[in-house]
């Protein structure tokens, strides 16, 4: 606020991801992902949304998993999918709270994206999870929230960047 005196944006990108079965996740395993995909979310967004309220005006954007929605064999998610899963259920309802105080959210929920998060070797396996037969991009993530950012009339959307994963295998 002191350098730029409003803040149009929040993209809320911090997540992690333990993939275990889900007997085997432990208490800290349970407070890492909750500390950081609902707690950060919550402090961070609570923030932002109070200038924007003053400012009549801004969008937040939540970065989610299609895993929500779509569960994929061999790849447990149970906790990604229940903090992520709660991002998709507040964005909506943020979404309608503040519609008529000129604040926007939506989401992008994700496939699988080339990051240092995946290592290399693992490219060939995780890009056959998706129809389109490719890990996803960061360039394809960042084409979607500019996407959002432009799109005045969508609020409340979860927009899939997937590579087909929401629409099936």
């Amino acid at each position: 606020m002191a350098r730029f005196g409003r803040i149009d944006t929040l993209v809320n990108n911090a997540g992690i991801f333990i993939a275990k079965p889900f007997i085997q996740y432990t208490e800290a395993d349970y407070a890492a992902i909750l500390g950081v995909n609902i707690a950060g979310f919550i402090h961070m967004t609570q923030l932002v949304v109070a200038e924007m309220e003053k400012q009549g005006s801004g969008h937040v954007v939540q970065i989610t998993t299609s895993f929500v929605d779509h569960a994929i064999a061999g790849v447990p998610s149970v906790l990604a999918s229940l903090t992520k899963g709660s991002l998709n259920g507040a964005t909506k309802s943020l979404a309608i709270e503040y519609a008529k105080r000129g604040i926007r959210v939506n989401a992008v929920a994700l496939g699988i994206i080339k990051t240092p998060m995946h290592p290399p070797e693992t490219h060939e396996a995780l890009a056959k999870l998706h129809p389109v037969g490719r890990m996803g991009e960061i360039s394809d993530i960042v084409d979607a929230i500019l996407y959002l950012e432009s799109a005045s009339f969508v609020t409340g959307e979860i927009l899939h960047v997937d590579g087909g994963q929401s629409a099936g295998h």
